[in-house]
């Protein structure tokens, strides 16, 4: 069944639901464990969060319709990042999230959970993550974002995550109305910007440096 992402009521602004339950609220929902914090220590890494076995599969392996995103991290010297953590959260080919902060309510797809985890150890600075294309969300004046995937990034010299997007260089139609893409120069753009492949979409990452990408201030 196709549903109408637009179908809630009272979306004011551009959201993008969080893959369980609401951070900082200071109540505890089970036992406090103390470990490793991303967002306490980025780096030096290679150990937090990766001890995840399917990491990698946003979909499920083998889903139909799944594809690949790939690419590379690069630091401000234009070197490939060998000890990195990529994150990804998006909405499901229907523009639902698994998520119930979605005011919509939480969506279900078969094979698919919205978020993934991989690192950039092996092939070093290369990262992988298999997922479905997302569908299109409210973008909080009435239309529509176009299709995206939000990234977080974990990296040595940061002391906090940077957040950027994905977006899909064959979504031309929906890009041109995106409120993110137009508040940006094409140049800027073009950092954001997956390009098609065999199995999928390839989008390079660069932390600083002449190309870097555009990152969110959240």
């Amino acid at each position: 069944m196709t549903l109408n992402p637009l179908d809630v009521p009272d979306v004011t602004e551009p959201y993008q639901p969080l893959p369980g339950r609401k951070r900082h609220t200071g109540f505890l929902t089970e036992p406090l464990r103390w470990g490793l914090s991303p967002s306490a220590t980025v780096g030096p890494y290679l150990a937090i969060g990766l001890s995840w076995p399917d990491g990698i599969w946003a979909a499920d392996e083998g889903t139909e319709g799944g594809i690949w995103i790939r690419g590379r991290l690069f630091d401000g010297a234009d070197q490939l990042v060998p000890d990195a953590m990529i994150e990804s959260w998006q909405a499901d080919p229907n523009g639902g999230f698994p998520s119930p902060e979605d005011p919509r309510g939480a969506a279900s797809y078969p094979g698919f959970r919205g978020f993934a985890r991989a690192q950039t150890v092996e092939p070093p600075g290369e990262f992988g993550i298999f997922t479905l294309k997302p569908g299109r969300v409210p973008d909080g004046e009435g239309g529509l974002q176009a299709p995206h995937i939000d990234v977080s990034v974990f990296a040595r010299g940061l002391l906090d995550r940077v957040v950027t997007r994905i977006y899909f260089a064959d979504e031309a139609e929906a890009n041109a109305e995106d409120v993110v893409l137009r508040g940006l120069s094409e140049e800027q753009r073009r950092t954001l910007v997956a390009e098609k492949t065999d199995d999928g979409y390839r989008l390079d990452i660069h932390l600083q440096g002449d190309q870097e990408t555009v990152f969110f201030d959240l």
